[in-house]
């Protein structure tokens, strides 16, 4: 049995659950675990930070998840017996910690339980045009939604995330700070505009302000709509667009991912953490069909 740790906000749920159902359809019994959302740490957690399991609010989501015995099974409970046989007997705990951009040794595992988030697009690349056809968001009670999303249909509509809240804090600034730079927008968009006529920009951030002081003209929208628990429509919104420029955020990632689009392009930057070094050639073939802008604002030409 494979047990994958669900954790983090949608865009990680969605990366586990696809993970997920990459095992299943490689005929492997596999469980997701969502005890992370039950433990009063993540409650306290989840007061600060909105981080719930929003995967069961969306429609055509199908897994199972693992009971506490199957779990202790792998890596042993959390009281007294556990620890103790975590440091006794470490060789009877079944359990993998994600470390690198990519492991493609998982698919050989067997019974084991798998922690990490697993964004790399080659984890599932081969599933996500069922998992697109699949997964569904309930009808929203606002109808300025639907509006928006008429409207990115019908026009040559790029989505532009921004992400700065959480990111401005000390502890997460040294990590995921200085990628998504301004120079990084400007040259997503002037890269967009060279591939997409008359390209209309709808832009999504936790930190509207500064979005309304810094993109302003005719040729952008800011979506400020959706809050709360009624958050996750700006995902929604994005895979309604028909292209796609990114944040270092698995939230857009995967707002990109959703977009039905076959024609479509996707910007990411060229690296999700400041720990990571970006490695052209092997980029492509982890994120196929992705374009890579980075922190100077230079688009990273496709190896030919």
């Amino acid at each position: 049995m494979i047990i994958i740790q669900v954790a983090g906000g949608l865009g990680n749920q969605l990366q586990q659950y696809a993970l997920y159902r990459k095992f299943a359809s490689l005929g492997k019994e596999a469980r997701l675990d969502l005890s992370w959302y039950e433990s009063q740490s993540t409650r306290e957690n989840t007061a600060i930070t909105g981080r719930r399991l929003e995967l069961a609010d969306l429609e055509g989501i199908s897994y199972t998840a693992c009971t506490a015995q199957e779990k202790r099974a792998l890596v042993g409970g959390a009281g007294i017996g556990g620890k103790l046989r975590r440091r006794l007997a470490p060789f009877t705990v079944r359990r993998f910690t994600e470390s690198a951009i990519y492991h493609p040794d998982i698919f050989g595992l067997e019974n084991c339980y798998l922690e990490g988030y697993f964004a790399c697009e080659k984890y599932y690349a081969d599933i996500l045009g069922t998992l697109r056809m699949e997964i569904r968001f309930p009808k929203s009670g606002n109808p300025e939604n639907e509006r928006l999303a008429q409207e990115m249909r019908q026009c040559p509509s790029v989505s532009v995330h921004i992400r700065r809240g959480d990111y401005k804090n000390p502890e997460n600034a040294a990590m995921f700070g200085n990628i998504c730079t301004e120079a990084y927008y400007e040259g997503a968009v002037a890269f967009l505009e060279k591939q997409v006529r008359n390209a209309h920009f709808y832009l999504f951030s936790d930190d509207i302000a500064y979005v309304r002081e810094h993109f302003t003209g005719e040729k952008y929208t800011v979506v400020d709509i959706n809050h709360g628990a009624d958050s996750f429509y700006d995902m929604w919104l994005m895979s309604q667009c028909r292209h796609n420029i990114c944040a270092n955020s698995t939230f857009s990632f995967w707002g990109a991912r959703l977009n039905p689009h076959t024609d479509k392009v996707m910007v990411r930057p060229t690296i999700h953490k400041n720990s990571q070094i970006f490695v052209k050639e092997e980029m492509e073939t982890l994120w196929k069909g992705w374009s890579f802008v980075d922190p100077k604002g230079n688009l990273q030409l496709k190896t030919v």
